[in-house]
This record gives C-alpha cells, structure tokens and sequence, in this order.
C-alpha cells in the first residue's frame, strides 16, 4: 500500500503481533496509531475482542499452529513481531516456526537474558526486553529503523534522536529546512561523544551523525516517514 506525504510516496509497512498482554497491546496500538496495518493475534479470545477496535484486524489463533499462521498468511507480512509473555516454551517454538515460514522480519520479546539468547541463536532478527524497552519506543524503532531514541514529553509532544536517512545525508540543516516543512525543530545534534547545542546548521549531515529533535507527535510522524529509507 501507498501512502503519500509531503511529496513523497513511501510503501506502508504491515505488521503483525502475537501476544496481547500489555506489551503487545501496547505496540499493536502505537502502531495502528502510527497509521499501520496492523494484525492482532492471541489464543485468548477476550483479548482478541479487547483490541480490536484499535487495530486493522484481530484474531485468535495458537501461534504454536503452524497450520493456523500458514492460513492466516503471516509470512505475507513486513514484520512479524512475537510478544508472548511468561510461557517461555511457546515464544521459543513460535519464533521457530516463523524463521522456518520465511517471516521476512522476525522481533520478539525476551523475559530474560538466557530467553533473548535462545532466541538470537534460533534466527530472530531483533530481541525486545519490555523491562527496558517501553511499547513506544519499540513502535517507533519499527517504524524507522533510523530513530534511536522516542521520549514522550507529554500526549502531544515528544522528542526523537534519530540518524540522517535518506535525502537528509550530505545536506545541511538550513537546507533541509525542517522547521518550516515538518513543523519540527532540530534542537541539539551529536557527533561520536560530543554534543552540539545549537546545532550546526551549515555543515552537511553524516549518516553516523545524531539529529535531536523535537515537534508535535503528527509532524515527527511525517518527518520520521518523509526520510524513512
């Protein structure tokens, strides 16, 4: 599917999440409201019903199924992300057999540190630790695999560090003028260890670079997806 802003066409991505405890609820969310497709999967039917009007579809189905997840077309998805919660064994077994389906991007939630290691070692791309990583930052690392950082600083406002993508590198700040097309303002920029407040305006951007900025949470959207690589 595409979707147009400011100017410029970018393919929206679809994603799927397994699990909706309040982990995966909360990304499934984030991400719907992010403006997503997005399919909500537990054997629980009452949390089947819980978030379905938050998000593109719901269904119940045991992710351990591989039967179920063949018909539900999982692999057809951009991301896939497993967010079970306590049972260890079921998270282990469905990672296993989405790598084998050809899931094309494979994140899951890890209860431990020996959990994320079995998962690593069995194929999953990206391994989540909700205990360090709340449903927001994860929806928006999804999103754009330049943003590095997501503070909410009210239900409005918010603040992201995120790398040049895209059209950004080899230009400078004025010239991408931010402020007057996104509505977001580039309030400080890192380079390695040293932090630039103002940030340098005039200087061509590198893709290892770190623009901190800020702005509504509508116009970050757009910017965020404006330079989304």
């Amino acid at each position: 599917m595409q979707e147009t802003w400011w100017g410029r066409v970018f393919v929206k991505k679809q994603y799927a999440i397994i699990g909706l405890g309040r982990f995966g609820s909360s990304v499934a969310k984030n991400l719907s409201k992010a403006g997503f497709e997005v399919l909500a999967i537990d054997s629980n039917e009452t949390k089947v019903q819980e978030i379905s009007p938050y998000v593109t579809h719901a269904l119940q189905a045991e992710s351990t199924d591989e039967d179920a997840l063949r018909a539900i077309g999982i692999r057809n998805f951009d991301v896939v992300i497993v967010a079970i919660g306590e049972d260890i064994q079921s998270s282990i077994l469905t990672t296993l057999i989405l790598k084998e389906m050809g899931v094309q991007s494979l994140v899951v939630k890890a209860a431990n540190d020996l959990h994320g290691n079995v998962l690593r070692k069995i194929g999953a791309d990206k391994i989540v630790y909700p205990e360090r990583d709340m449903g927001q930052r994860v929806a928006h690392s999804l999103i754009s695999s330049n943003i590095i950082d997501y503070i909410e600083l009210s239900d409005n406002y918010s603040i992201i560090e995120t790398h040049p993508a895209g059209d950004m590198v080899g230009r400078t700040i004025r010239q991408l003028d931010v402020r007057a097309k996104y509505k977001v303002n580039v309030i400080a920029q890192k380079k390695g260890d040293k932090l630039i407040i103002p940030p340098t305006v005039d200087e061509p951007l590198k893709e290892d670079d770190i623009l901190v900025v800020l702005g509504h949470n509508d116009e970050l959207q757009k910017f965020e997806l404006a330079f989304t690589e």
